[in-house]
């Protein structure tokens, strides 16, 4: 691979998400800020970037589409909202670019949609992209296969009020680390809350229960109830920049790569699960 520096552009630049990106992707020595947009009519169109995201000019305005011209292994950041992302992962395949892609909620045939066009452009795809979380998955794995049937599995997890999928994709990733440590589908086994006379629990089950509320950026445990002990694996994100950092080096890992799915495990180099 090239040492010259990856071509970034940001969708939803003017969120959140896209100004965090914006200034830690200003100050990173592997990444080159080529592009950031918003939809049409956003009220910040023609504004440099830099200054949205409240750093100095970089040099690029907010536009309303990806950048028309050709860019040499140039990745796209999203993390904007399903349908959109869908349309953006269509426009960056056709263009050449690579796609980090960090938006969750997605139904089955959103994802299928991005599998095929993976088929013609490199994406990165993971519902949480800190290091942090990357690591806890492998630790779920290896923990369900480890303690075994004797322990019941829980996932808790809480975001701010404004979070509008439920339950979150890390917790859903959570969940089939822990049924692939069972040698389990997490589909026959997941229990999204439960509520009036349920009965006993099986031991083939796996809870997930969503909490929203205040400004809560991510919180997320999984709990292993034995008999006389528990265990807790916990991770609490504390801003916005774990997820930044993460999809920041991920596109650094992922400019000029061959087409395919890729995720944050491959960034790292760690094993995928089997």
């Amino acid at each position: 691979m090239s040492a010259t520096r990856v071509p970034v552009v940001i969708a939803g630049a003017a969120g959140r998400m896209g100004r965090t990106l914006v200034a830690l992707a200003a100050s990173d020595p592997a990444l080159e800020l080529r592009g950031g947009f918003e939809m049409a009519g956003h009220r910040d169109l023609g504004a440099d970037i830099g200054r949205i995201a409240g750093i100095p000019d970089v040099g690029v305005a907010l536009a309303s589409d990806l950048p028309p011209e050709p860019l040499e292994r140039a990745v796209l950041i999203d993390f904007t909202a399903p349908a959109a992302s869908i349309a953006h992962l269509r426009t960056a395949a056709e263009r050449g670019f690579g796609v980090v892609l960090g938006t969750t909620g997605l139904t089955a045939e959103q994802q299928a949609e991005v599998e095929r066009l993976a088929t013609r452009a490199a994406c990165m795809q993971a519902p949480n992209m800190s290091l942090g979380v990357t690591v806890l998955l492998g630790l779920v794995e290896q923990a369900a296969q480890l303690l075994g049937a004797g322990f019941d599995i829980e996932i808790s997890e809480t975001h701010h009020r404004r979070k509008k999928d439920s339950p979150s994709g890390t917790a859903l990733a959570l969940a089939r680390a822990a049924a692939s440590g069972r040698d389990a589908k997490l589909e026959d086994w997941a229990v999204y809350g439960r509520e009036g006379m349920i009965g006993e629990r099986p031991t083939e089950q796996i809870g997930i229960m969503a909490l929203r509320g205040g400004d809560v950026v991510g919180d997320h445990t999984v709990h292993f109830y034995g008999t006389g002990e528990r265990v807790e694996i916990s991770h609490r994100a504390q801003s916005r920049e774990c997820f930044a950092a993460g999809a920041l080096r991920a596109a650094a890992w992922l400019g000029g790569r061959a087409p395919g799915l890729y995720t944050m495990r491959d960034v790292l180099g760690l094993a995928r699960p089997q």
